[in-house]
């Protein structure tokens, strides 16, 4: 599944440091605003410690990890969905992305200066909040003019997608982000084509000192951004120190462990982040084991096994006969699929399966 995430925020708040370092990539992180022109695309492995050991039981010979696209965009300010600092085309850059990762400035330094003077991340979130929710504005008011005709004319389905634009205009007028749940699926087949920025699903990067990093609840820029962000939405925050990550993303894996026990560190943040955008986006994780490839494949919850096996190949969910199925763990346990099978682990499953998170799965098919 094509899947990926936007990184947003004010200038100079770390947003191309942490791209950077979750691509390991080299975009420039320069200390002035605008830095970035164009919007940087990036994959980056999921990393998952049971591909690894799955890996461990045949040595195949690609061992591929799902993969995730993260699109940096430039800092966005106040205005630019009309057009102030680098304009509104950074906006047009994330209607596209699934998710949308909002960095946010929690540490003070005077030698990395802030666009507006000094370090207030509620201030700094309800500024881009309400960019994202001019851009949307402007999109729903022309589509509520398009379709106004219509709808006057008797037109059902365009009187059906007058009312929902009406819906959504109240909300977008009262400065408020859109939320899916407010809207039933027969309205977001419609909304759906919008591609609007504030109906997407939000994780919070809270950028924090470095000596903060072991109880980042010690950082009251971050201690009081959370209270702020779980008191008045269901958005998760994730406190990171970007400069930290990328220092471990230079590092060697021996190097690494070593340097975040010295730290006080379980995972890295960027584990974090991306299990975090997983689970916001309601993601999870099915694995096809063999000697040429093993490899991981990302799917949405709720899906059956045809729809899962349609995302190797559309011939598969065509011609989808049944599913071998086991848990990832006790293919670990047991060493082989035969010695699954021999304990009773081993399932055949239908069309009405739903897939779990875990599972390793062979599709058999005819098409």
């Amino acid at each position: 599944m094509g899947l990926s995430a936007g990184i947003v925020g004010l200038p100079n708040v770390g947003k191309s440091t942490l791209f950077n370092t979750i691509t390991n990539s080299s975009v420039e992180a320069a200390n002035y605003p605008f830095a970035t022109i164009e919007p940087n695309v990036g994959m980056v492995k999921v990393p998952d410690n049971r591909l690894i050991e799955l890996g461990k039981l045949i040595s195949p010979l690609k061992l591929t990890s799902a993969l995730f696209t993260f699109v940096d965009i430039a800092g966005l300010v106040k205005g630019a969905s009309k057009g102030e600092g680098l304009g509104n085309q950074f906006l047009a850059n994330i209607r596209e992305v699934d998710a949308i990762c909002h960095v946010v400035r929690c540490f003070s330094d005077k030698n990395i200066t802030h666009v507006y003077d000094d370090v207030d991340p509620i201030r700094d979130t309800e500024i881009i909040n309400l960019e994202l929710i001019m851009a949307d504005l402007d999109t729903v008011e022309k589509r509520h003019a398009k379709i106004g005709q219509k709808a006057k004319s008797g037109d059902k389905p365009s009187a059906f997608e007058m009312g929902i634009c009406q819906k959504i205009l109240a909300k977008l007028r009262n400065n408020e982000m859109l939320n899916r749940s407010d809207y039933s699926e027969e309205e977001y087949v419609y909304i759906r084509n919008y591609n609007l920025l504030t109906i997407k699903p939000v994780l919070f990067i809270a950028n924090i000192d470095e000596a903060d990093v072991s109880n980042p609840l010690s950082n009251k820029y971050y201690s009081d951004f959370k209270k702020h962000i779980e008191s008045n939405s269901k958005n998760k925050v994730i406190p990171v120190s970007v400069s930290i990550e990328f220092e471990i993303s230079q590092l060697s894996d021996d190097d690494k462990v070593i340097f975040m026990e010295d730290m006080g560190l379980k995972e890295t943040g960027l584990n974090s982040i991306t299990k975090a955008t997983y689970d916001l986006l309601g993601l999870e994780t099915y694995f096809t084991f063999g000697k040429d490839e093993t490899k991981a494949w990302t799917f949405k919850k709720g899906m059956t096994a045809p729809q899962c096996a349609g995302i190797i190949h559309s011939d598969f969910e065509k011609g989808f006969i049944k599913a071998e199925v086991m848990n990832w763990s006790d293919l670990v346990e047991f060493k082989t699929e035969n010695s699954v099978k021999e304990h009773g682990k081993l399932r055949l499953e239908g069309k009405d399966y739903l897939m779990k998170d875990g599972d390793v799965v062979y599709f058999k098919f005819n098409v």
